[in-house]
């Protein structure tokens, strides 16, 4: 594992990072142990959240004894002051620290979440101040829109930004990472299989990695899952027109229109199940027609108590039309031999 300075935090962190979702699923003992062994493998920046769950929770057990050795992220969704608090106060408490080393204002990604986050008793100004105060070291920002992106790094107050990037979205790479560079601001990488849609490891990171100054932040859920990811890092990149002929094979298939799997749309107010409802194409194409059934039905026998209400479109940081695609699906889902039970 190689190290580098984070831009102008100037922190020193592993260039593989550990993202703090998939360890909600697992149990606290075993999500500690998978923790420590990403430890142990030399992975040394871990991104969380207070909307993960018990993810700070676990994280903050697995830590102990060993809180000088890591760099942690966590994230708030709050838009106002008295939330902001609210939740660093969780975070300090449920990660057992007395300081959170970068803290991320969580998916801004439509100008009224800058309006509010900015203006008076907003979320901004209490975690300038919190940073003041020595309960927070750097402020960064995530989002999942590139034009507010772009826009936030510009006002120089953020020292660190999470955007999704692989070899599908890959969009940023033409102007929001320039701009990050010229302002040694650090780039933290999400969604580097694209929400799940890239089920080769080795691929996904083959692009990530021709972009050396990028902190990739993937998701685990097993200590076999942390040696296979590590594993590509003991080796020189070499990307060849093979691998580059499959990526061109993956966006083909996928199109544009495909879930992210962020859940930024759920929960839906009828019980619709839209994130497993939203990836059935792409299950379909990957399993035989009545195994996809069998496997997506669950979720696919909710998409008639969808009311169209629009809601989720209006959640939705990729602006997908959900409604429209989940009739798609559910279509092909009949046409596979799906039988909604009455």
């Amino acid at each position: 594992m190689r190290y580098r300075t984070f831009g102008k935090t100037g922190l020193k962190i592993s260039e593989l990072g550990f993202g703090g979702i998939p360890i909600i699923r697992l149990q606290t003992d075993e999500a500690i142990g998978v923790v420590k062994h990403a430890f142990e493998k030399g992975i040394t920046f871990y991104d969380t959240a207070n909307a993960y769950k018990d993810s700070e929770y676990k994280m903050g057990k697995a830590f102990h004894g060993i809180r000088d050795g890591v760099v942690i992220a966590t994230k708030t969704q709050k838009r106002d002051r008295v939330g902001m608090i609210e939740h660093l106060d969780n975070s300090l408490r449920n990660l057992q620290t007395d300081y959170i080393d970068l803290f991320q204002l969580h998916q801004v990604s439509q100008n009224n979440d800058w309006d509010l986050l900015q203006g008076p008793d907003g979320a901004l100004e209490a975690t300038i101040k919190a940073k003041e105060q020595g309960k927070i070291r750097h402020i960064g920002v995530t989002s999942h829109s590139l034009p507010m992106a772009i826009k936030l790094i510009k006002t120089g107050i953020f020292e660190t930004v999470q955007f999704p990037f692989n070899f599908i979205e890959d969009a940023a790479k033409d102007e929001l990472h320039i701009i990050a560079r010229q302002m040694d601001i650090g780039i933290i990488v999400m969604k580097p299989f694209a929400g799940g849609v890239i089920d080769n490891a080795a691929l996904a990171f083959k692009f990530l990695r021709q972009y050396p100054d990028l902190v990739v932040i993937a998701g685990y859920d097993s200590v076999e899952s942390i040696d296979q990811i590590v594993a590509l890092y003991e080796h020189p990149n070499a990307l060849t027109i093979e691998d580059m002929a499959l990526m061109d094979q993956y966006r083909a298939d996928l199109g544009r229109q495909f879930c992210r799997r962020c859940e930024y749309c759920q929960p839906c107010p009828s019980g619709v199940m839209i994130t497993p409802a939203m990836g059935y194409r792409i299950l379909a194409q990957r399993m035989s027609a009545s195994v996809a059934v069998d496997f997506g039905r669950k979720a696919m026998e909710t998409i008639t108590q969808c009311t169209n209400c629009g809601l989720c479109t209006t959640r939705c940081p990729y602006e997908l039309p959900i409604p429209e695609i989940l009739k798609k699906h559910y279509d092909l889902f009949t046409k596979h031999g799906g039988v909604i039970a009455t």
